[in-house]
């Protein structure tokens, strides 16, 4: 799953020669052979340097305190979202739900790497789930619809049908 996250982010920051990747170890850890130096070893670390190659540092957050939250969600996201049990899906989601219940963003009101990786790291938690179960974490499937509609983004992915339209009967006009 790493590497075609890292391949759809190359593709999403327009970096035209697509780098060549391997895995290391049982959790299939991805790794990426630096022509000038040791190897990049794992997502958040070559998603960042792939950031900062196509110069775009916002994606890494703007300010001091933007930054440590996005370093936050990055860390978040290969320490307890990875390889998360199904009984832990339904207290991600509740935590997410309640974190996303006054931000557009992971990192506030811009569009970051945090973004992009729980994106990629929740979409199959959510897919799986009912169009019911769903709504039960409204600011999640609100946050997940519109990075997922983000221009560019979902290369690898399917798009998820996150909440159905309501229909109200005449008695509610």
């Amino acid at each position: 799953m790493a590497l075609r996250e890292l391949s759809s982010l190359e593709k999403y920051l327009g970096l035209k020669k697509p780098n060549k990747y391997t895995t290391q170890g049982d959790k299939k850890v991805p790794v990426l052979q630096n022509n000038n130096g040791p190897p990049l070893v794992g997502l958040v670390t070559i998603g960042c340097h792939l950031v900062k190659e196509a110069k775009r540092p916002k994606l890494l957050g703007d300010s001091a305190e933007s930054r440590a939250v996005v370093q936050q969600w990055l860390e978040y996201r290969v320490t307890s979202l990875d390889g998360c049990s199904k009984e832990d899906n339904k207290t991600i989601l509740k935590d997410l739900n309640l974190y996303l219940q006054d931000k557009v963003y992971m990192a506030g009101s811009q569009f970051t790497l945090a973004d992009t990786f729980m994106y990629f790291g929740i979409h199959p938690l959510l897919v799986d789930l009912a169009i019911q179960e769903k709504e039960q974490y409204v600011n999640v499937t609100r946050w997940f619809d519109h990075i997922q509609h983000y221009p560019g983004l979902r290369h690898h992915l399917p798009p998820v049908a996150v909440l159905r339209n309501r229909i109200y009967t005449s008695k509610h006009h």
